[in-house]
């Protein structure tokens, strides 16, 4: 009992961490951010709504520079003024955009949030556990190995989720009659919208697949639809 007990404590205290981040989060959100109102895009988001039979979908604006899509734990769905930005001068179409706003809503149907809140709680315990269990063996570097393996872990569990929630996107892009290849034209040009040099680090690191694999995941499915039809 005495050795579980320091595994309880971390998971509770994972737990509230997740809480509390949550919670900072939608307010941070809710002080910056206004819901996006563009005639422009209109159109794409009726399209995703009627293929998911509902009235409306309503996309935030985030304001902040950052290139970025995300989903917030209570199921909202919001574009960084960064984003938007590149929409407006041209570099993004608007079906681009769709894709990512169809890719957030598959964070938010596939319960990604509540399943990062369980992962989260039980890599900490198994960090514990392990840092116990390694640092009896191998004192000092023991817990650096168990915190490199969870780290591993959860990168892993990430790259998980982004398949999903893409695959999602290209079931509900196609049934818009939007079609995949605006998801894949944005990932072809996503590193230089984000400035980010993410294919120079070991795929194992990475919470979110390399593109060139993105894209090689989603021409699969795309084929795989193609000669079912």
């Amino acid at each position: 009992m005495i050795r579980v007990l320091p595994i309880l404590l971390v998971v509770l205290y994972g737990l509230a961490m997740y809480r509390f981040s949550a919670w900072r989060t939608a307010k941070e959100l809710d002080a910056r951010s206004t819901v996006l109102a563009d005639p422009k895009l209109k159109d794409m988001s009726d399209r995703l709504a009627k293929a998911l039979d509902l009235p409306r979908i309503k996309v935030h604006i985030y304001e902040i520079d950052p290139v970025n899509g995300l989903a917030a734990p209570d199921g909202r769905i919001f574009i960084t003024r960064g984003f938007y930005n590149k929409f407006r001068v041209g570099e993004v179409s608007a079906e681009e955009l769709a894709s990512v706003i169809a890719h957030e809503l598959g964070h938010v149907a596939l319960g990604h949030s509540r399943r990062r809140m369980i992962d989260f709680s039980g890599q900490n315990a198994l960090r514990t556990a392990l840092a116990m269990v390694l640092g009896r063996f191998i004192p000092f570097a023991g817990v650096w190995i168990a915190n490199m393996l969870t780290t591993l872990l959860a990168a892993r569990l990430s790259r998980g989720d982004e398949y999903e929630a893409d695959a999602y996107a290209a079931a509900l892009l196609t049934k818009a009659g939007i079609g995949v290849a605006p998801q894949i034209s944005l990932f072809k040009k996503l590193e230089a919208l984000t400035q980010s040099n993410a294919g120079a680090a070991p795929a194992w690191l990475l919470s979110h697949p390399k593109t060139d694999e993105r894209i090689a995941a989603l021409q699969k499915l795309q084929k795989r639809w193609q000669t079912t039809n």
